[in-house]
């Protein structure tokens, strides 16, 4: 097996034309450089060098080997160069998932915030239902995602890594026409014989509805079953019922509803980014990770009011 490190030596004494030229640009001793040559040779089973009086001659053989060692070195650099490129953020993809109602607040400043820093990586952003999350992650099509979890649900499992970035209380979605739509915040309890339009298809929101209504002392009453939080509002704003809803699906109120931050208990969730554990961090994953923070600590809506309440505010006021 020829070695690398001699090859690279052994084109440098043929750039050169002789063994002490290389040993001083080096700054190894002659000798060093001319044992090197022969262990070279050995491996090569053949001469290398035509040694005589005024240096140093290839053969055929060394020659040839020479040619290698150049485009090995030119090689090289080229890594150097690419790996510089990644650690500098100056190329690369970066492979991220996410689920509609982060995908829609929190993401895309931190998109914006990332690519004017970086615009040469390569963003590509994948949503799902956690169940399709877990799968591009196991399988390596993301390298992170944002992911959420709930107290009765929490993500614990030992080959992932979790950052926490953000806690998203809910609100009670209502129509202005409600008798309590004036209200600046309320509990679940107040809506105990109201309607309550929730989301379909076994939606963790769905849960945490019902977990949340039993805990008071009641069980709600589902009028409608929607597939998405528009589709809610609208429901809401003719009427038909009241709606839970996360903070952040929050970001566009329709004309006819009345938005009440919750006073607790409430189903709060956690947003975090995912990874799995065996899946180093790369300077790429680091920065965006950074841009997610700093999106998280703009839009963080869990700082107390002055009687201990979390403030949730109304989308429709700009705050």
């Amino acid at each position: 097996m020829l070695d690398v490190r001699r090859i690279l030596l052994f084109a440098e004494v043929a750039r050169r034309g002789s063994v002490t030229a290389t040993a001083r640009a080096l700054n190894y001793t002659p000798s060093a450089v001319s044992q090197q040559v022969s262990r070279l040779e050995t491996e090569a089973g053949q001469p290398l060098l035509d040694r005589h009086a005024r240096g140093v001659t290839l053969t055929d053989a060394g020659r040839a080997l020479a040619d290698r060692g150049e485009r090995i070195a030119r090689e090289l650099k080229a890594a150097e160069s690419e790996l510089a490129d990644f650690a500098g953020l100056r190329a690369g993809t970066l492979r991220i998932g996410t689920f509609p109602t982060v995908g829609a607040s929190l993401l895309p400043p931190a998109v914006i915030a990332f690519r004017d820093t970086h615009p040469d990586v390569r963003l590509t952003v994948r949503s799902a239902r956690i169940a399709g999350l877990w799968s591009m992650l196991e399988s390596r099509e993301i390298e992170m995602s944002l992911m959420w979890d709930y107290d009765w649900c929490r993500i614990d499992r030992e080959d992932v890594d979790i950052t926490p970035l953000l806690d998203d209380p809910p609100a009670l979605l209502v129509g202005d026409r409600h008798p309590l739509a004036t209200r600046t915040d309320a509990t679940l309890a107040d809506f105990a014989d109201d309607s309550w339009i929730t989301r379909a298809d076994r939606h963790p929101v769905a849960e945490a509805l019902v977990r949340s209504c039993r805990a008071v002392g009641f069980e709600p009453q589902i009028a409608y079953e929607a597939h998405d939080y528009q589709e809610a509002q609208g429901l809401v704003a003719a009427g038909l019922g009241v709606a839970l809803a996360p903070t952040l699906a929050l970001e566009g109120i329709r004309p006819g509803v009345s938005v009440l931050p919750l006073r607790p208990p409430a189903p709060v969730r956690r947003i975090l980014l995912v990874r799995m554990a065996d899946h180093a961090l790369t300077p790429t994953a680091g920065a965006f990770l950074g841009s997610l923070r700093e999106s998280a600590a703009a839009r963080r809506t869990d700082a107390p009011d002055a009687g201990g309440r979390a403030v949730v505010p109304d989308p429709r006021s700009g705050s």
